[in-house]
């Protein structure tokens, strides 16, 4: 606590940094954000608290890798990555358990045993949160590791990953990798803007920036053109909506504006007529064990899409699709809403515990996107503690 106000005096004593180039972050937020800590402004402090809390401990991570495995992919190449499909099992009637068979909703252990994806999620997590805890303080420390984290997942000849996903959420005896795995680099959008964050510090060099330009026009190329990629396209659930976020902030981050605007303009008809209701449900994610979780991520993957598409002058936030769909992301938005509230009960399956604070992003965003008190409002509904310290409220933390 002490070395938090430490940093927030030191703060008020810098001149503000300039002003990153985010793609789904909204700089004039983290502006916003920055100017009320230097104000004092005591109901921001718990989240910045709890960012640091986070940022120290990200510090003494990683450097994760690829390599670091010691299974050896179908290609016999260490640097592809490679998981598991994480609701298949073992068929326990088969003595060998094979094929694996799904489980929807039931996480299997074994995802977690040697194979890339928990290392891919703890280095995107410590990333993102050191390169915003550098922007609110300046500390090199921060920024410095960050920048490694980067360049051994990345860049470094030795360590870094092939830029593919062949062989992401493998089904043992079933397929040696698929479509849905590209989901697993979702996060790749919000590491875009950690290394927009990043700019300006003299860890990270111009030829680290050129370097990530390289490795994400390879990625970008193998999601449009390999066969995984084109299927994972014509997803018609959650899954099509994260590859739009991806590709579409890939094409952007690799100067192709056309190729983003085309893809956004495309998603108001492949994805969000298809996907919402008129009343704002969304039955393909209804389908699923946890429903409501995943009524809020595919939420989640159209509002990120939405704030690419003011990149490119596209209004997703507004547009509504015709009769007889007449689905909208705010009509999503108002169905969810209410389940803000713990205390009201979700009528379809939801067979985890869901998190209190599942909906703080999606009602945060429409409250900035919609100018409407209402959806913050309902955050009344979250637990305080959790509230208070959510890194939403640095991200957009309201006037």
């Amino acid at each position: 606590m002490i070395a938090a106000l430490a940093l927030v005096a030191a703060l008020a004593a810098q001149d503000p940094p300039p002003s990153p180039a985010l793609l789904t972050l909204r700089p004039a937020e983290l502006a916003r954000a920055r100017a009320r800590l230097q104000r004092g402004d005591a109901a921001l402090r718990p989240a910045l608290d709890q960012l640091l809390v986070e940022a120290d401990s990200a510090l003494r991570a990683g450097p994760f890798s690829v390599m670091d495995k010691q299974r050896v992919p179908p290609s016999g190449d260490r640097h592809d990555y490679t998981s598991l499909g994480p609701y298949w099992w073992p068929d326990s009637s088969r003595p060998n358990g094979l094929p694996y068979i799904r489980r929807d909703g039931r996480r299997n252990p074994e995802t977690q045993l040697d194979y890339d994806a928990p290392r891919l999620h703890r280095m995107a997590g410590a990333v993102n949160t050191l390169t915003l805890a550098y922007h609110f303080t300046g500390k090199a420390d921060y920024a410095r590791h960050a920048a490694r984290l980067l360049r051994t997942w990345f860049l470094d000849s030795a360590t870094r990953m092939n830029p593919n996903l062949e062989y992401a959420q493998a089904i043992p005896g079933v397929a040696p990798g698929r479509a849905a795995g590209i989901i697993e680099t979702r996060e790749f959008p919000r590491l875009l803007d950690a290394l927009a964050l990043l700019d300006g510090s003299p860890d990270w060099t111009a030829a680290d920036r050129q370097g990530m330009r390289e490795w994400m026009g390879a990625f970008l190329d193998w999601l449009l053109t390999s066969r995984i990629g084109q299927e994972e396209a014509a997803a018609t659930n959650n899954h099509g909506s994260w590859y739009d976020v991806q590709t579409t902030a890939l094409a952007l981050f690799v100067d192709r504006p056309e190729l983003a605007r085309r893809i956004v303009e495309a998603s108001k008809t492949r994805r969000i007529a298809r996907q919402i209701e008129p009343d704002g449900s969304q039955p393909r994610e209804l389908a699923r064990t946890r429903s409501l979780d995943y009524s809020v991520f595919n939420l989640e993957a159209l509002m990120q899409l939405a704030e690419l598409g003011r990149q490119v002058g596209v209004d997703l936030w507004h547009y509504e699709a015709p009769p007889p769909r007449g689905g909208s992301i705010r009509k999503a938005l108002d169905y969810l809403a209410p389940y803000a509230d713990p205390a009201k009960r979700w009528p379809h399956e939801q067979i985890t515990p869901v998190s209190p604070g599942r909906l703080l992003f999606a009602l945060r965003m429409g409250e900035l996107a919609y100018g409407d008190g209402a959806y913050g409002a309902l955050l009344a509904g979250v637990p305080p503690r959790v509230a208070r310290t959510s890194r939403v409220q640095l991200l957009y933390p309201g006037p």
